[in-house]
């Protein structure tokens, strides 16, 4: 479990960072109003993991409360910025934090810098999974799964070697479960990017490795699509 915590005193932020809890079942959000005793004591007796912290708060230095941290805290803590003035991105950058938000923060940005911190920092990988039906438990590894299909109120899994194997339950079970690297981008369909060759945007479709499947995707997960699509982009030479 990630621990996070908001410093913030507008609780329009702390609700909306607060509102991500369903959505990032592995991460826990606290919140603080900005009292340099209080939150630095709250961050000291807590196991936390990432800071939301409002670079524009009057009533905490930020120098010297990171320089307490750093003192008294062992665990290594990592910062995403709020402000309302895109100048204090570069304070944002000199105290090497991990993101920096603007104020108002819109639900995609919000979203993007979770998905980006979760990526950077993978929780303990999971590697294989279970499929139980009354006395049959079916083991698959993670990384031999393709991509997820929903029939119905079942579900098939792909496998790398061409096998398909059901499940009685949801897709948006299985959505909530499997590792950050499985990604929805269809009310049909989660896929393991890893295994993403091409993107199409013009045909809204994904090709994966050493398969002939060719997945569609749509608007409504055009948000992950397009992560994924990042993530490889900054990672390569492009040639064209």
């Amino acid at each position: 479990m990630v621990n996070c915590l908001v410093i913030d005193n507008n609780k329009k932020v702390i609700e909306k960072v607060k509102s991500f809890k369903d959505e990032f079942t592995d991460m826990n959000f606290s919140y603080v109003f900005e009292n340099h005793e209080e939150a630095l004591n709250l961050i000291l007796k807590s196991n936390f993991t990432l800071i939301f912290f409002n670079i524009d708060s009057t009533t905490i230095d930020i120098s010297q409360f990171l320089l307490e941290i750093q003192i008294s805290y062992q665990p290594k803590l990592q910062f995403i910025a709020l402000s309302t003035k895109k100048e204090n991105a570069y304070e944002a950058y000199k105290y090497n934090f991990c993101d920096f938000l603007l104020k108002p923060l819109s639900e995609l940005n919000l979203r993007k810098s979770l998905l980006k911190f979760q990526y950077q920092n993978p929780a303990e990988v999971l590697k294989t999974i279970c499929l139980k039906s009354n006395k049959d438990y079916r083991y698959l590894c993670v990384d031999d799964i393709l991509f997820l299909k929903a029939d119905n109120n079942t579900t098939d899994f792909y496998m790398s070697d061409g096998t398909i194997i059901g499940a009685y339950k949801t897709l948006k079970t299985f959505e909530n479960s499997l590792p950050n690297n499985f990604l929805r981008i269809h009310k049909s369909y989660i896929i393991n990017s890893n295994c993403i060759t091409r993107i199409h945007y013009g045909k809204s479709i994904c090709t994966l490795s050493n398969s002939t499947y060719k997945l569609p995707f749509t608007k409504t997960f055009l948000d992950n699509v397009n992560f994924i699509n990042d993530l490889y982009y900054k990672n390569v030479v492009a040639l064209n």
